[in-house]
């Protein structure tokens, strides 16, 4: 394994209860003046927005309000929220959401401090030298960005999604009630399964050597998620299993599975193009797209694709070539998505061909990309094809 150094910052408050417990509380260690972000209005529907408010009240904090972040956060929503906090002084801010509404406080945490434009922060052209300290309550297990550094935002005028991160937007703390998570819709409780096994495949597939302890993680991770996902899907209200969930996408992404090792990411990259275009949902077009790429490469390290065939997936490997034991798992890993009801192409989404350049020049930006294998835009056009 590579030399690394792990350091996670973000307090993790995980239970029933918690929000009531301890927001008021961590809250108060930042400032009284508190700009709340929040997407949609779910969390007025499932009553958790006035327990919050309620909660802040009580608590004598001066409140603003960001609403209606979208599925893909916005670089235009990102503005309006560090125009929120330098108009009003913000000096701490409060995430109540998913991983969209927590990515997109993350930038505006990060540009309520920059004299530029938010934008040359996610595209790297300037540095995060400080940020805004913010919290989260999470209402959606998938993306993990309630423990992590990392955030993905859309300029929806030119059509570009980005990746972008910094340790200075590490939320200083995060709280996660399973009960907030039970009024979550099918459809999204299924992308937020997928989203978080693709997390664990992303660096699952590297080329580190030495790496048992990290490789062994992984599929525990995926067999928990395996185990427990058909399960959630068919009994949406069922506290326990939200539980399971909720913990498995925190842990996907919050470093522990990557130490020591540099995962792929190409997957998450080429869905990005995808969702630039056509603002699908980003776990949709994952669950598209990774089972062309494991097809695309499967000559490709054969030792991972076989353990992710045998270990998690329970291929019986006799009598089997390589590349058979990879290709029964691989699609096993797609049955596995289909059957919770996740898509399975393009088509899916009535994306056709039309504009498949468009989105392979957008995921080549910063030129071939890939740590398990590197991708040309051939490659991206290869795979792209075959998710039509």
């Amino acid at each position: 394994m590579e030399n690394f150094i792990f350091h996670n910052p973000t307090k993790l408050i995980f239970g029933e209860g918690q929000v009531k417990e301890q927001l008021a509380k961590q809250l108060g260690n930042y400032g009284k003046n508190v700009l709340v972000v929040y997407g949609g209005g779910s969390i007025k529907r499932n009553g958790l927005y006035d327990e919050v408010l309620s909660i802040l009240n009580e608590g004598e904090f001066m409140v603003t309000e960001l609403s209606d972040v979208e599925p893909n956060p916005r670089l235009s929503t990102v503005h309006k929220g560090v125009a929120l906090c330098k108009e009003n002084n913000i000096d701490v801010l409060l995430a109540v959401g998913g991983g969209s509404v927590i990515d997109c406080t993350k930038a505006i945490a990060a540009g309520a401090k920059y004299d530029g434009d938010a934008w040359d922060l996610v595209t790297r052209k300037a540095s995060v030298n400080e940020a805004l300290p913010f919290g989260t309550i999470l209402t959606l297990a998938a993306t993990g960005s309630e423990m992590n550094s990392g955030s993905v935002i859309t300029n929806w005028e030119t059509h570009e999604k980005y990746g972008w991160g910094s340790p200075l937007v590490f939320p200083k703390f995060s709280i996660l009630d399973p009960k907030n998570t039970v009024t979550v819709p099918k459809d999204h409780t299924i992308y937020g399964i997928v989203d978080m096994m693709s997390h664990v495949l992303e660096q699952y597939f590297h080329q580190q050597t030495n790496t048992p302890l990290q490789e062994n993680m992984c599929e525990s991770v995926l067999k928990t998620v395996i185990e427990a996902g058909p399960e959630l899907v068919g009994d949406l209200e069922n506290v326990e299993l939200r539980e399971t969930i909720l913990y498995a996408g925190t842990i996907a992404l919050n470093g522990m599975l990557q130490m020591g090792t540099r995962g792929d990411w190409a997957s998450h990259n080429i869905e990005h193009a995808v969702s630039a275009v056509y603002d699908i949902p980003h776990a949709g077009g994952l669950a598209i797209i990774f089972p062309r790429w494991l097809r695309h490469h499967k000559t490709l390290g054969e030792r991972k694709l076989v353990n992710l065939a045998v270990n998690v997936w329970g291929v019986n490997p006799d009598g089997k070539t390589k590349q058979d034991i990879a290709e029964e798992g691989i699609k096993r890993l797609e049955n596995f998505w289909t059957s919770l009801g996740a898509p399975s192409r393009l088509a899916d989404y009535d994306i056709d061909d039309s504009r498949l350049d468009e989105i392979a020049d957008k995921t080549m930006v910063r030129g071939p990309f890939g740590n398990f294998n590197r991708l040309q835009k051939e490659d991206v056009l290869s795979i792209l094809k075959e998710c039509l």
